[in-house]
């Protein structure tokens, strides 16, 4: 696939690296002639520099024959005229765009059609977090919940720890603790390297591990493998920008949520925007002003400020000071690994679900979604089985006859509003959502053609 990527930031340049490994030519647009350089020394890939929407420059790029394009600069307005050219001049298949301003993202019924700005899929990073969040917050104790099939069936990872009543026994016995749910563990993490999962495999504590489970299952199956934790009630917020309002606009019904926010003006406006959140003006990294809000007694602090450092530190000193569990949005990659194993439990990366929902667009064949997980190392994704056993090489067999590529497992299956966890003896039918687990993405286009409809020979 011919791909054009306008921004060559974090989001552009890991998307790159994702995207080069799997055969597609790509072309890479920024104004940075420098960083440009550096993407193309260790990636095989055309980089242009100039304003990514400017005619001449995506002609040079390849626009008059590429299968997409991808707008994904710190500018809305550049990424949405982009794509507007692209169509207008080049008549490109598919435009992607990330917007972040929600001045326009609520007008996006209205506006994103071919008659007036033709983008086909919009991504909205700060809304991707906000979703993700919650989801933690709903599961307390997760590292991180995926959901597929429009929520029916999820994917979490969680910490196994000591005295879970899964820990020190062999998966086999899983069934045997809860033998009215079906789950499968579709990957396990042991000091950072994966481990496949088999019957015999015996949990330890530290083990993360991640298991697929119908949704309404993902408690009990939490509760095998940590001592199950308390709803989280009283949540404090530091930050109070897109994704800091979403947030408390979200939770402030069920929770006692306060929000800190350091600029008066936009405090002003959020204690009249949100109706039970209460909000004040304040340093979220003042020792004071968290004593004197008794954060020891808040069940979460969540950071979410523009500021990573600013983010990490009042985290830090949040956690030094009683509450329960700490999430932090981080923008960089190398500050994501160096709190890996600190005193914060969870790092959020925007990149990270920005380039998920992004692959889910890129991605050949049926695929309903994708999720970059472990720095990008592994995947999760859900396809849809199409064709026969004329025309597939999975539709009409048991999982146990397919060849799967390495380090690839099935997790579930759901067909129409039921969930079948795979098992060796499961067969997969035409429109089967199926649910799978990568270790390594590079076998992504692997799993594409296992899946794709074509004439089968024996």
């Amino acid at each position: 696939m011919k791909i054009i990527i306008i921004g060559a930031g974090q989001v552009g340049g890991t998307l790159a690296e994702n995207l080069v490994g799997e055969r597609n030519e790509i072309s890479l647009v920024d104004i940075d002639h420098e960083k440009l350089h550096e993407l193309q020394d260790k990636l095989d890939l055309q980089v242009v520099p100039g304003q990514g929407c400017y005619p001449e420059v995506l002609k040079k790029a390849g626009a008059e024959d590429a299968d997409m394009i991808i707008a994904v600069t710190n500018d809305d307005a550049t990424n949405m005229i982009t794509c507007q050219i692209a169509y207008s001049l080049f008549n490109t298949p598919t435009k992607i765009a990330r917007i972040r301003s929600n001045q326009i993202l609520r007008y996006r019924e209205q506006l994103f059609h071919n008659k007036d700005v033709p983008i086909d899929h919009i991504i909205a990073p700060e809304q991707l977090v906000t979703r993700d969040i919650a989801h933690l917050i709903d599961y307390p104790g997760a590292l991180q919940v995926l959901e597929f099939a429009s929520g029916k069936v999820s994917l979490v990872a969680v910490k196994a720890y000591y005295g879970g009543l899964l820990v020190g026994h062999a998966l086999s016995t899983l069934k045997e603790h809860i033998p009215n749910i079906d789950t499968r563990v579709a990957a396990i993490y042991r000091n950072g390297k994966p481990i496949r999962p088999l019957g015999t495999t015996v949990i330890e504590a530290d083990d993360e591990v991640f298991f697929i489970a119908a949704s309404i299952h993902i408690r009990a199956v939490m509760n095998e493998l940590q001592k199950l934790e308390p709803a989280y009630k009283r949540i404090m917020i530091a930050g109070g920008g897109n994704i800091g309002a979403g947030l408390a606009s979200i939770l402030e019904s069920n929770h006692q949520v306060k929000l800190i926010e350091h600029n008066p003006q936009r405090a002003a406006q959020l204690a009249s925007e949100l109706n039970d959140t209460l909000v004040f003006t304040g340093d979220s990294s003042d020792h004071e002003l968290l004593l004197e809000e008794h954060i020891d007694q808040f069940d979460v602090f969540i950071a979410v400020t523009n500021d990573d450092e600013a983010n990490i530190m009042s985290s830090l000193l949040a956690k030094k000071l009683g509450v329960r569990k700490t999430m932090v949005l981080i923008q960089r990659d190398a500050y994501v690994e160096l709190v890996h194993g600190s005193t914060i439990d969870i790092a959020i990366s925007p990149q990270q679900a920005t380039i998920s929902a992004l692959l889910t667009h890129v991605r050949k064949g049926a695929i309903n979604n994708v999720y970059s997980l472990r720095g990008g190392a592994a995947e999760a994704i859900e396809i849809v089985a199409k064709g026969d056993e004329h025309s597939s090489k999975v539709v009409g067999r048991e999982i146990k006859s397919i060849k799967l590529p390495p380090g690839t497992t099935i997790g579930a299956i759901v067909r129409g509003d039921t969930v079948l966890i795979a098992h060796s003896n499961t067969m997969i039918l035409e429109e089967d959502h199926v649910i799978l687990f990568l270790v390594n993405k590079r076998y992504i286009s692997d799993v594409e053609k296992l899946f794709q409809v074509g004439a089968i020979y024996f």
